[in-house]
């Protein structure tokens, strides 16, 4: 059983932490769009296993997914709903601005 942090627990400094990663952000962009949960092996990201394991890691410490084990494959979701009641409109910004920056780097 994995430990998560309860609605209590969760702090606005440690999902900012969270989130100022870039590869941590990526993650994130990609369940949001997604909207279920993700299997660790469905981020093709360039770090290694474990770094990925660690980043995960640090998401879930800090509120921003939840993970759960479904046979062998544990599962990433995004607690959206959570961090909405706990900060309206963090979550989304966050994800705005990212997508804003993606576009601008890319020329997209």
């Amino acid at each position: 059983m994995l430990a998560h942090p309860s609605l209590e627990e969760i702090r606005v400094e440690h999902v900012l932490h969270a989130l100022a990663d870039p590869i941590r952000l990526r993650i994130v962009r990609q369940m949001a769009v997604a909207r279920a949960g993700l299997a660790c092996s469905y981020f093709e990201l360039p770090v290694a296993k474990s770094t990925l394991t660690h980043h995960l890691r640090v998401l879930r410490e800090s509120g921003v997914i939840h993970q759960i084990y479904r046979g062998t494959a544990k599962l990433n979701e995004l607690r959206g709903e959570d961090l909405e009641r706990l900060f309206p409109g963090l979550l989304d910004c966050v994800l705005l601005a990212a997508d804003q920056e993606a576009e601008r780097l890319t020329g997209a």
